[in-house]
């Protein structure tokens, strides 16, 4: 005789209920008092519900984090976006879609990225290895952009494709919207129209 494992709908539904409450209320004590100012008991409570259910639902506080940043590293705006470059032949349109793809990404997932992992990033070695494998990802991309323009022809004679993957980084890696959407308050349409133009500029021998 074999036996059947019972499906509750219903409790599936209220379990996702329940951790998408433990996030959302993790999510806004995070960004008010910073990660080391939150304790798991204070989710809780935001949650309304028990302790040992936040650590049932999502975890300890480094993966309530990493739960909080998956979104932002797996969004599916960014294969989106690889294709379409991928798909290009007009090297100024690659870079001009890398620019708006990198900077939707940013700007959907901002008040976390910003608010949090960059003013204060939090020193677990758990949310560390979320945000390198985020950093990699993130180079990987870029580097996939560097081989299209390689197979365009459309590099400088000064720029290898090492270095191109580099100034991409440079021009349109996190740190060029935290300067720029972060600490000096462009808007991102300016933001992204800027380093477009620039990565265009430093990258592109037929620009200009």
């Amino acid at each position: 005789m074999t036996t059947r494992k019972y499906h509750s709908p219903r409790r599936t539904d209220a379990a996702a209920a329940t951790r998408e409450a433990v996030l959302s209320s993790a999510h806004t004590l995070f960004l008010a008092r910073g990660y080391a100012g939150v304790t798991i008991g204070e989710i809780a409570e935001a949650a309304k519900v028990a302790v040992p259910t936040v650590y049932s639902s999502v975890g300890n506080k480094p993966g309530i984090l990493t739960a909080l940043l998956e979104p932002a590293l797996t969004d599916p705006a960014i294969a989106d976006n690889l294709a379409a470059v991928e798909a290009s032949d007009d090297p100024r349109t690659v870079i001009e879609l890398t620019a708006e793809g990198t900077r939707l990404t940013h700007e959907r997932h901002w008040d976390l990225v910003y608010g949090l992992f960059y003013r204060s990033p939090p020193g677990e070695p758990a949310v560390k290895a979320v945000l390198d494998r985020g950093a990699d990802d993130y180079v990987q991309a870029l580097t996939r952009v560097a081989d299209r323009l390689v197979a365009l022809d459309a590099l400088r004679a000064d720029v290898s494709h090492a270095e191109a993957v580099d100034i991409l980084w440079f021009h349109l890696g996190p740190h060029a919207w935290m300067t720029l959407v972060g600490e000096r308050a462009w808007p991102f349409d300016r933001a992204q129209t800027w380093t477009a133009h620039s990565a265009c500029w430093a990258l592109l021998k037929d620009y200009g």
